[in-house]
């Protein structure tokens, strides 16, 4: 049977596989000069492969149509993909989070492993083509139109070539990272056989702030150890709360909790309005480990140690000295007074102001900045057990084109193989 593979991320090179590893001739479009190039930038490089945690809760961790994948998530697992890198020569380990990446920390080992599967089976690869058209006759595919670029203008003209095919996995990503190749045409090939595209958002991305001026001075600060929460204050209501690490940018807030709240927030009724009236509030705990009776103990004993100094001089030892000057002049109290003047009121106020640091949400950053897309094919339209359409005989669906998307920790990843393999095996 002949297959062809439209897009050579995660789930486009899982799709080929699987199918070749079925016997078929296989043959993997990849519009850009190499394959993975989006795969390269995961994890800052290093590349999150996947999560240790039970399959179950990659569901619970999917907030974009997470019950879709239970066939696909048993099928092919956390421990598959593992296996799978193993068997190319390539260890793993795992580290806070649960979050599993190569013992060399290089993503471009990942990469490695996949292609060597790839030449292995003999997959034919053609880089730098797009296709124009997925090509069907009495509802069934049979081929694809491609526009080769390595090809002169007269040569593409006279050849306008076509490669026929039995089956057609459309793997072409979101709008997320355009310069990677990912820039929505895949939405556009399924559109025009009939398909259905669910609103396209950005997903796992930067947050605006309203209150910028207070982010700019904080630019670069990290932080481990926080707890944020989302709050529509309209309804009095936490919509998104995570422990882990937060980012202050010249814009706003990034870093993996604020990322995964986006995925969140994404979804919120209204949230462009929210966001307008200035109704949506980040709130930060610097200190979640300590409760308010116990951070204002240590307050005091900070305080004790230090009564003749200024106020402003006085939380080094409690704060980063980023977050110093900023804490400073929220708490309302006068920088230069001396630490045993400081009233209980005046402390008290501090403590809430630390363990409940308010920002308001202007907006996402924008798609081409998203780690990955939300929206994309409509979930109703694909049978989740094959990933075939229910539209097309022999258009099949993999990774970040479906309307599917997750929070970070490798989760996202996952969906790229387990789909990708379903797709190539059947």
């Amino acid at each position: 049977m002949n297959v062809v593979v439209i897009g050579g991320g995660p789930a486009g090179m899982m799709a080929a596989i699987a199918s070749a590893e079925q016997g078929n001739h296989v043959v993997l479009i990849e519009k850009m000069s190499s394959l993975g190039r989006k795969l390269l930038i995961t994890g800052k490089g290093r590349c999150n492969i996947t999560s240790s945690l039970d399959m179950d809760e990659f569901i619970k961790n999917t907030p974009g149509n997470g019950r879709f994948l239970y066939s696909c998530f048993q099928e092919f697992t956390n421990q598959d993909i593992i296996d799978f890198l193993k068997r190319q020569g390539l260890d793993v380990k795992e580290e806070r989070g649960n979050r599993v990446f190569p013992v060399t920390d290089k993503s471009l080992d990942v990469l490695k492993a996949f292609t060597k599967r790839l030449k292995e089976l003999n997959i034919s690869i053609r880089y730098n083509i797009s296709v124009e058209e997925i090509m069907v006759e009495d509802n069934k595919v049979i081929g694809v139109k491609i526009n080769d670029k390595e090809l002169s203008k007269d040569a593409r003209r006279a050849e306008n070539k076509i490669i026929n095919a039995d089956k057609v996995i459309l793997a072409t990503g979101g709008k997320s990272y355009p310069l990677t190749g990912s820039t929505g045409d895949g939405y556009e090939l399924a559109k025009k056989l009939g398909h259905t595209i669910t609103a396209i958002k950005p997903s796992l991305v930067p947050l605006e702030t309203h209150n910028k001026k207070v982010c700019q001075e904080m630019q670069g600060l990290s932080l481990r150890n926080v707890k944020i929460q989302l709050k529509d204050v309209e309804k009095n209501k936490v919509i998104y709360e995570e422990q882990g690490e937060m980012l202050f940018t010249h814009f706003g807030v990034s870093g993996p909790t604020i990322l995964s709240s986006s995925a969140h927030l994404v979804r919120y009724k209204n949230i462009e309005e929210k966001f307008a009236e200035k109704k949506m509030v980040l709130s930060i705990d610097f200190k979640p480990a300590l409760t308010e009776e116990k951070l204002d103990a240590r307050l005091l004993r900070d305080f004790d140690k230090q009564k003749n100094k200024q106020y402003k001089n006085s939380l080094d030892e409690l704060l980063p000295q980023k977050l110093i000057p900023i804490v400073v002049e929220r708490s309302k109290i006068n920088p230069n007074k001396k630490v045993n003047e400081i009233t209980k009121e005046e402390r008290r106020n501090l403590v809430k102001l630390l363990k409940r640091f308010e920002l308001e949400i202007k907006q996402f950053r924008p798609i081409d900045e998203a780690i990955i897309t939300s929206g994309g094919v409509s979930i109703k339209e694909i049978n989740p057990k094959t990933m075939e359409s229910k539209l097309v005989d022999g258009l099949y669906f993999a990774g970040e084109i479906i309307d599917v998307d997750s929070y970070t920790g490798g989760f996202n990843l996952q969906i790229a193989y387990s789909t990708g393999y379903v797709a190539g095996k059947n």
